[in-house]
């Protein structure tokens, strides 16, 4: 047998040393039928077919599996194997279980207060979008959906019904936190003012010339010299843009609104940040065409006036203040409902 040599000696005993890495990868991949592999992982987990129960309400496997399944290609392109696609399922299966607990409980809540009731025409409604949308507007493969599913038609309108609940509550609980202080607004800009950071920007409008096919620079130049006589003139450059440009803003008058030197080509860019409110351009002649460039404003680089970034505060706080108060609302439907675990 022919000796190896010290080098090549190295490298055999590194690779006999990933040997037990590179098995594992072979052996655990990504399973390539993640439906069946998670359909078999729950059967595991829960022998009797039931996750969990909610009031008089039973959360089966089946329940899981229907709500994972459009999520699954997703997992299965993110996971690099098959412990890491194990770990998501896991994280998934708690999530949408807890999912499932709450819609329960928020059904219930509506339906304390007797006076409330989801008229029966939004739900007829409703059913008829799901056909249309979900089956094409074909009654029989709806009804062998149903089938498949082991469940009557009032079954599942019972469930439309309480889907439709479940988004009217939560919606209810976003709006409760709707109304955000000034004084909430001035605080929040205070202690995030880096946040509100912003570049350089001017308030572009453009005349584009396209070139045709053929056209030699002198010849785009020769045309560009027609419309920049009559900027030179003073005519207006949106009455401009819209007679001439060929672009996609030509009936906004070329408006391209606020742009910051990193949205631009450096070409652009270097031009129209040396130029001051209300200044033309020269005509751009580039290998798409010629381009007149025309700045409408201009914004100093700094932190953003509060006035100009409130609404974005607004938005923010809100999105804040809906999901603390949802939060509440749930641990307190939690701990006031029977819930129990499998």
């Amino acid at each position: 047998m022919k000796s190896l040599s010290p080098r090549n000696l190295r490298a055999t005993v590194a690779l006999l040393a990933m040997g037990p890495v590179l098995a594992l990868a072979q052996v655990n991949p990504v399973p390539e039928d993640a439906e069946k592999a998670v359909a078999e992982r729950l059967n595991m987990q829960f022998a009797n077919g039931i996750a969990a129960v909610v009031e008089e309400k039973v959360i089966t496997v089946d329940d899981i599996r229907r709500e994972i399944a459009p999520l699954l290609p997703q997992v299965q392109r993110e996971s690099r194997n098959e412990r890491e696609f194990n770990e998501r399922i896991n994280a998934l299966q708690e999530n949408i279980v807890q999912q499932l607990i709450d819609r329960v409980l928020i059904v219930k809540e509506f339906y304390k207060d007797e006076k409330r009731r989801v008229p029966a025409s939004y739900v007829d409604n409703q059913v008829a979008e799901i056909i249309a949308t979900q089956f094409e507007g074909d009654r029989s493969k709806f009804l062998a959906y149903l089938r498949g599913r082991g469940i009557s038609q009032k079954d599942y309108r019972k469930e439309v019904e309480e889907d439709m609940i479940y988004g009217y509550m939560r919606q209810q609980q976003r709006k409760s936190a709707s109304q955000i202080s000034p004084v909430k607004i001035q605080t929040f800009y205070d202690e995030n003012r880096e946040r509100f950071f912003q570049e350089d920007q001017v308030k572009l409008r453009l005349i584009q010339l396209t070139r045709q096919t053929g056209e030699t620079d002198d010849a785009l130049k020769a045309r560009a010299a027609q419309v920049e006589e009559q900027i030179k003139a003073g005519a207006s450059f949106v009455d401009l843009a819209r007679l001439y440009s060929q672009d996609s803003r030509r009936s906004r008058g070329g408006d391209w609104g606020w742009q910051s030197k990193s949205d631009l080509r450096k070409e652009f860019s270097d031009v129209l940040f040396t130029m001051e409110k209300g200044q033309t351009s020269p005509a751009l002649v580039m290998t798409e065409g010629a381009f007149f460039l025309h700045v409408e404003e201009r914004k100093v680089a700094g932190i953003q006036p509060i006035d100009e970034v409130r609404e974005q505060i607004e938005r923010i706080l809100q999105q804040q203040f809906a999901q603390q108060a949802q939060e509440r609302w749930l641990e307190r439907l939690r701990r006031n409902g029977y819930v129990k675990h499998y």
